[in-house]
């Protein structure tokens, strides 16, 4: 499994390695191919078990010695148990596909480097939901998402706690460094396996649980109480099962069964610490919704001043759904600490004009995007004001007010809009730009252009009534 080595200063790495790849998947669908590829990525970080395939090259049972690669895996790391389950022998793959694949991998010169396939691995997540659509997005947070989340939220030091983490992606850009301790719980088996083989390769330790499960009915953290939390749930879920009215979770009021939006919302309250804060991403409706209780559920979360700001995000994010999204940012105590006191006041964002089509289907967030919104943020929070200036000083530079984009409102206000939350009903309409031209230059502009679009209208007036001639009606 020698061949040409791919150089890892090659800044198109990972998708020179996902177009070969593919090239490769012949009659597996994304689903199926997903997992035989990301287990290939994730045994090339074990250099003494890579290196024994070597000798399985032409071989028939290459598919075996892959399976047995990754159960000596299982065996030696207790960490990993029931993870790298069985995947290459009878897969469907075609043996010549298969080779192909193992020597692709193994072509990345990784000199001991995780992150590098770390990287690949996250790429390669980020194509197969695109490939899967609608049933990829159930795995997967877009890195620009989850890059705002972590942006907003700042984690340092202290549990970061993500209670539907899918793949693990809100923990991979979480964990900057190693005072980070990280939970989280996933329902499905299959990618409770993907985000344990996402941490192993990043060198994480996280504690998911001894298995999958469904965190609303079996919470397997009851007594955890997170510095960070960072989560997108399943938008509008319904059929979640029903709420147990003494369940210590529902402090704000008991979620209806058939919309689960404010029962991850109570859950993450009931998770926070003393000094936490919390980022949730929900479907837009949340903000506005009154069925089964709902409005009074957001009414008494506003009123408990938990909620610290709202980012009504651009459509066509998501993978899974096309339909607008929001943020929610929870702080369990906003009296300030090292920012600004921010008792009974809430930030709203207007995002929904920023990102861009990157595909036909799918808007992505740019790095600009990112730091506008996270820095509006913490700006506010005054986590901005230079050292030593006075508090007043500091309040007044952390005020934010930009017509159309940001704006803090207090409680009060929130609650002559009926405690609906669309950031669009508090920041108003962007300003206009300032003409830079004189005023008669202008109005000369205006007419010219008035008298153009005239003439253009009449041609037009023109050529229709002799369509409609034409059609023998007078």
């Amino acid at each position: 499994m020698t061949g040409q080595r791919v150089r890892r200063d090659d800044n198109t790495l990972e998708r020179q390695l996902w177009l070969a790849a593919n090239k490769l998947r012949h009659h597996l669908d994304a689903a199926a191919y997903k997992h035989i590829v990301l287990g290939l990525v994730f045994l090339r970080c074990r250099p003494r078990e890579w290196s024994k395939l070597a000798s399985s090259r032409g071989s028939s049972d290459l598919g075996v010695k892959l399976d047995r690669a990754l159960e000596k895996i299982e065996r030696d790391d207790a960490s990993l148990t029931g993870v790298l389950t069985a995947r290459y022998k009878g897969s469907g793959l075609e043996p010549a596909c298969l080779e192909e694949l193992v020597a692709l991998v193994g072509s990345v010169d990784i000199d001991g480097d995780r992150d590098l396939l770390g990287r690949i691995y996250e790429y390669f997540l980020a194509e197969f939901a695109s490939a899967e659509g609608r049933k990829g997005g159930q795995f997967y947070t877009p890195r620009g998402v989850v890059q705002l989340l972590v942006a907003m939220l700042a984690p340092k030091a202290g549990r970061v706690y993500d209670p539907c983490c899918g793949s693990g992606g809100m923990f991979v850009h979480s964990a900057r460094t190693r005072d980070i301790c990280l939970f989280g719980q996933e329902s499905n088996p299959t990618t409770w396996r993907l985000a344990k083989m996402n941490l192993a390769l990043r060198g994480l330790q996280g504690d998911l649980g001894p298995g999958p499960g469904d965190t609303l009915r079996r919470d397997l953290h009851p007594d955890l109480r997170a510095d960070y939390i960072l989560a997108n749930p399943p938008f509008n879920a319904s059929a979640w099962g029903e709420a147990e009215p003494d369940d210590p979770r529902w402090r704000y009021g008991r979620p209806p069964p058939r919309c689960a939006n404010f029962a991850w919302v109570q859950h993450v309250l009931h998770h926070l610490a003393p000094q936490g804060v919390a980022g949730v991403v929900l479907a837009c409706g949340s903000l506005s919704s009154r069925r089964s209780g709902e409005g009074d559920m957001r009414r008494a979360i506003v009123e408990a001043d938990k909620l610290d700001c709202v980012v009504a995000l651009p459509a066509q994010l998501f993978y899974a759904t096309s339909i607008p999204a929001c943020l929610w940012i929870f702080a369990a105590d906003k009296r300030g600490g090292d920012g600004r006191d921010r008792r009974g006041e809430t930030l709203f964002i207007d995002a929904r004009h920023l990102g861009s089509m990157v595909t036909r289907t799918m808007r992505e967030l740019s790095r600009d995007d990112i730091d506008t919104i996270a820095g509006t943020y913490r700006t506010w929070r005054g986590e901005r004001r230079r050292t030593g200036a006075s508090r007043r000083g500091a309040e007044a530079s952390s005020r934010v007010d930009v017509p159309g984009f940001a704006r803090a409102v207090d409680l009060a206000e929130i609650a002559r809009q009926e405690f609906v939350l669309t950031p669009g009903r508090y920041v108003g309409a962007a300003a206009e730009p300032t003409p830079t031209e004189p005023y008669a230059e202008r109005m000369r502009r205006l007419a010219e252009t008035l008298a153009a679009q005239l003439v253009t209208a009449a041609e037009l007036d023109r050529k229709l009534r002799e369509l409609v001639r034409g059609l023998g009606v007078d």
